[in-house]
């Protein structure tokens, strides 16, 4: 929920004829909901709005690049070897490296090949049939893929991160003070729309809807701080010294590792979530014989083993590299698998799916493909942008609610109102717990606590406008 209920606090006082501690409660709140919505609005503005292009990408991307992304199937022509491909993309691009090779989703749409150039990452399309190229993207500059980088990190690296996350954070306090908003004041406001007050119906909605969505808001946080680089890595840590872990560690591949799939496909999103920090095993050179393997020995095996298609294949870039053959089960995390193949006569050297899995790894893959709107199919998809749709309204109209109601003059409006912590110990033992198990909310919480105490509570103007009562003593 995101934003001022100034209605109900205007109303329910006068009823009650004195401030009780329900009274007392609400107002204090009521100014908490106020105040995180400042720092919550805007990053829940972000989110949503990017969520919702990340959702459609596979929609929006093939209209903005038709010319890159889809193909036409001329009659009896079969699709080139991916090795041909291959090797017209190296001949296109001299120089570069070439990461990984993603299957066409359709039989209407490009090969795609990852780059690593001089100038940056690309994404090269090849025409399959044809075996030409066609052209190349910033995998970072495309609609979706900018939407990745505000989503995660504001295009602001380990800080915007650090941002999005304690957003995230008071997004759980808004939530749960507006919820106790929207109950405690449904009386107020149902008085408010009988008698047609200005505002009325808009506040309404705004709650009702606030009260539809934030369960789902609950679910996307929790669901969301896996990702986090603070609280994700923290909890990470401590799950792995207790012998579990978010991501999935190949015991195949811990002899000899390289480097993680992650490090291997920077830019690619068919890596599933918790296989991005699997390790990666070596091919020997030793064990060469006559027989050499290509991208197309890898997604032959891939199929054999029975890997979902599309498949992305990350290519060897040494004499010790493997082939990697991604089978990105994309609505089903239970169907994930990644096989590694020597690239020296096509040996398994190892393969890892969902199975192997830790439990807390098979979880969070669960909850991510539910956060991403991929997991029910077409429903999980439509009740997910709904949801975003309904964040975006919730941004807007809160604002909107305060603008209408704004004391003229030198205040912002703010309600006035403390928590009464000694008073109700369950309180403040939440408050704690909060605190406690996001380290970034109770940070922050302590920080304006103290700003609070120290400043804004002892300079007149700064009290006059954010509508604080005098320090004791």
């Amino acid at each position: 929920m995101s934003a001022v209920l100034e209605l109900e606090d205007r109303t329910v006082a006068p009823e009650r004829g004195k401030r009780g501690r329900g009274t007392g409660l609400f107002r204090a709140f009521w100014r908490w909901h106020f105040y995180a919505s400042f720092l919550v609005v805007p990053i829940l503005l972000i989110l949503a709005s990017t969520g919702l292009i990340y959702l459609f990408r596979f929609q929006l991307e093939p209209v903005l690049h038709a010319d890159l992304m889809k193909v036409q199937q001329p009659a009896g022509l079969v699709a080139q070897p991916y090795e041909s491909q291959l090797e017209e993309v190296r001949a296109a691009f001299p120089g570069a490296t070439v990461v990984s090779m993603t299957e066409p989703s359709k039989p209407n749409r490009s090969t795609v090949f990852s780059v690593d150039t001089a100038a940056g990452s690309r994404d090269v399309y090849v025409d399959p049939y044809e075996g030409k190229v066609l052209g190349s993207l910033n995998p970072d500059r495309t609609l979706s893929g900018a939407a990745i980088l505000l989503h995660g990190e504001l295009m602001a690296g380990r800080w915007g991160d650090y941002v999005i996350e304690v957003g995230a954070c008071w997004a759980l306090v808004m939530a749960l003070t507006g919820y106790y908003l929207f109950i405690r004041g449904r009386v107020a406001r149902a008085r408010r729309r009988a008698a047609g007050a200005a505002g009325a119906v808009l506040r309404s909605r705004h709650g009702r809807t606030g009260a539809v969505l934030g369960l789902g808001l609950l679910f996307l946080i929790v669901s969301g701080l896996p990702w986090t680089g603070f609280w994700g890595a923290k909890t990470q840590e401590l799950a792995t010294s207790h012998g579990t872990s978010f991501w999935g560690e190949d015991p195949g591949a811990l002899s000899n590792p390289t480097s993680t799939l992650d490090e291997s496909l920077p830019h690619s999103h068919t890596v599933p979530w918790a296989l991005g920090k699997t390790e990666v095993p070596r091919s020997d050179p030793a064990s060469r014989t006559g027989s050499v393997a290509t991208v197309d020995t890898a997604i032959e095996v891939g199929r054999r083993n029975g890997l979902r298609s599309p498949m992305t294949i990350a290519l060897p870039t040494s004499t010790t590299g493997v082939f990697s053959a991604i089978g990105y089960a994309f609505s089903n995390p239970a169907q994930e698998r990644t096989l590694h193949v020597d690239q020296y006569g096509g040996r398994v050297v190892s393969t890892y799916g969902y199975r192997d899995y830790p439990a807390l790894a098979k979880v969070v893959s669960q909850g991510i493909a539910l956060h991403e709107g991929r997991r029910l199919g077409l429903l999980n998809f439509w009740l997910t942008t709904v949801f975003c749709l309904g964040v975006i309204f919730m941004c807007v109209t809160g604002p909107l609610m305060w603008w209408r109601r704004r004391p003229k003059g030198n205040a912002l409006g703010a309600p006035r109102g403390r928590l009464p912590l000694r008073a109700t110990p369950g309180l403040a033992v939440l408050v704690l717990a909060l605190g406690l198990f996001l380290p970034l909310f109770g940070i922050t919480l302590a920080a304006v606590l103290l700003l609070d105490q120290l400043l804004l509570r002892r300079v007149p103007t700064l009290r006059t406008w954010f509508n604080i009562s005098r320090p004791r003593g």
